[in-house]
């Protein structure tokens, strides 16, 4: 398997040269691509729980006898989430 590489410029001349990445190179953007990973995922969590508190508050307004299009008004949404 071959190494992951990089390209490296010299602003002055223009000249490139492709390189290998370092250990550490490697590690680090294995790191930030976890790191990412992780909070893609939080994010992903949050939007969720988001429409189902939205979802829920729809729910118990128009229990209380709220229209559909009253109660989408109150919790900020323009239409039906999906589920």
């Amino acid at each position: 398997m071959t190494r992951p590489t990089k390209i490296v410029v010299n602003c002055s001349t223009g000249a490139q040269e492709e390189v290998e990445l370092t250990d550490a190179e490697i590690a680090e953007n294995q790191r930030l691509s976890e790191a990412h990973a992780a909070w893609q995922a939080e994010e992903t969590a949050k939007q969720e729980a988001l429409m189902a508190a939205k979802q829920s508050a729809k729910d118990k307004l128009t229990a209380l006898g709220l229209t559909e299009e009253e109660a989408l008004a109150l919790v900020g949404v323009t239409q039906q989430p999906p589920l």
